[in-house]
């Protein structure tokens, strides 16, 4: 993809983080599905098309929302009971702080189901709460050759490359997870001023 071949080398992301201000390393995680999903059966892309159908075309914030949280759901269900049940195990590793067990789950997940999108994802996100911000972006790849309409893995690329001042880029993939999901929540906002600050060094 364009986007990514122009991204930052690892090694000089890692180094811009370093240098980045506190304030910018205490910011959140990359987005994550809430916590009350449907359930959702095997993933099935014909009914994942129509989802993201409704989701672009839903009326309100109300309903995108109701449509994202199956979109999640559908993601979250792997071919396999074996990383469904790891994936299981890789939230209540989370949730107890434990990342060492959190990511060597995902690695065992990712070796034997490397078709499973949302545990690119997911790794990309402890990635990212590490401050390993060269493998986030390696696995926001992985996430976005299997499901370019990943708005979540979007949106945390541009939260990355916001972090790290290029902007430009950083506004490329809010306004492509915009596209996808017209009504996503903040992003809207960072786009506007994103595009204020890219128009005055272009002046």
């Amino acid at each position: 993809m364009i986007l990514f071949a122009r991204i930052i080398a690892p090694v000089a992301l890692a180094a811009a983080l370093l240098a980045a201000p506190a304030a910018a390393q205490a910011q959140s995680a990359l987005p994550q599905p809430p916590d009350d999903l449907p359930k959702a059966q095997r993933a099935d892309p014909p009914n994942l098309d129509r989802l993201f159908e409704a989701l672009k075309a839903a009326p309100d914030e109300g309903s995108a929302k109701a449509v994202e949280n199956r979109i999640w759901a559908q993601w979250l269900v792997s071919r396999s009971d074996t990383a469904n049940l790891l994936m299981s195990r890789v939230r209540i590793a989370i949730e107890a702080k434990d990342l060492d067990l959190a990511m060597k789950l995902l690695d065992v997940i990712i070796e034997t189901r490397p078709d499973y999108t949302e545990a690119w994802n997911r790794r990309a996100t402890l990635h990212y709460m590490r401050r390993e911000v060269g493998p986030a972006v390696s696995d926001i790849r992985q996430v976005l050759a299997r499901e370019p309409r990943h708005f979540g893995a979007l949106s945390g690329l541009g939260m990355i490359l916001e972090e790290l001042g290029d902007d430009k880029r950083a506004l490329e993939a809010f306004q492509r997870a915009v596209d996808v999901y017209p009504k996503l929540p903040r992003i809207p906002e960072r786009i506007k001023d994103l595009t204020e600050k890219v128009r005055g060094r272009d002046i």
